[in-house]
């Protein structure tokens, strides 16, 4: 049975992104030959869905140093969302306050096809050697009144303990004016890594704690078949939904829903 849509879910952003492999010509340079014509054919696939071309500054960068840049995004509309990015070696979808699963497995799948049919003999030139979903999340967090390590482990069931040795007569405050907490796992289903970050930052200039949640392949543990990648796709939203609601669930589960 699918979860709960959240009326007050604290998504920042969704981020789908697959990269393929560049060629080497010269030491040090890595090029995709078919990135030229793949802008123009993927536009002319995407373009009655997102009609909105945006050229990124990035886009005057020399080819050589270019790899794994995001030059182009095509849009619903301007400064909407949700959006698909591309670059030499690389594509992602991107959504945020609007973001629904099945939708955005939806298009998720569509970037796919669109991507294995515009990109030049695919079959033999599209080599996949990277998969990552990356959702960011934030809650507002009053920093000088709250403590954020109870936070963490009351809310997020993460515990993170400062002994208040280190604090006593020394003169220093035990509520930190900045943090970023990193964990990183090895993952089965699918193979690869899942990544947990923490971290103090602002959402609309407000202060608060940031959390990310990736799964991620990369080389041998990246699927190369488009149905694998589209198996890959339900398998590490399942594992991030999994996550994300044994985390948030109690207080935070209500005050999202």
């Amino acid at each position: 049975m699918g979860r709960k849509i959240l009326k007050n879910k604290p998504l920042v952003e969704a981020i789908f992104e697959l990269r393929w492999e560049l060629q080497e010509p010269a030491q040090g340079m890595k090029i995709d030959p078919h990135y030229k014509i793949l802008i123009g054919r993927m536009y002319d696939r995407v373009k009655d869905e997102y009609p909105f071309h945006e050229q990124l500054p990035t886009a005057t960068m020399p080819d050589e140093i270019a790899g794994y840049v995001v030059q182009h995004r095509f849009r619903k509309d301007k400064d909407k969302w949700p959006l698909i990015q591309i670059g030499p070696g690389i594509v992602t979808l991107n959504d945020t306050e609007g973001y629904i699963w099945e939708d955005f497995e939806n298009r998720a799948y569509y970037l796919l096809d669109t991507l294995f049919e515009a990109y030049p003999d695919a079959e033999n030139n599209l080599k996949p050697n990277g998969l990552l979903l990356r959702y960011i999340d934030a809650v507002d967090f009053n920093y000088e009144k709250e403590d954020i390590f109870t936070f963490l482990k009351d809310k997020l069931k993460v515990t993170i303990q400062m002994h208040g040795e280190l604090f006593d007569e020394t003169g220093v405050s035990n509520l930190p004016l900045g943090f970023d907490l990193k964990f990183s796992f090895p993952s089965a289903k699918p193979n690869g890594v899942v990544h947990l970050r923490f971290v103090r930052g602002k959402r609309k200039d407000i202060d608060a704690l940031i959390w990310e949640t990736h799964v991620q392949s990369i080389g041998d543990d990246a699927p190369k078949v488009k149905d694998e990648i589209r198996r890959w796709v339900v398998n590490a939203h399942e594992l991030t939904d999994d996550w994300f609601f044994k985390m948030i669930e109690g207080e935070l589960l209500r005050r999202f829903e």
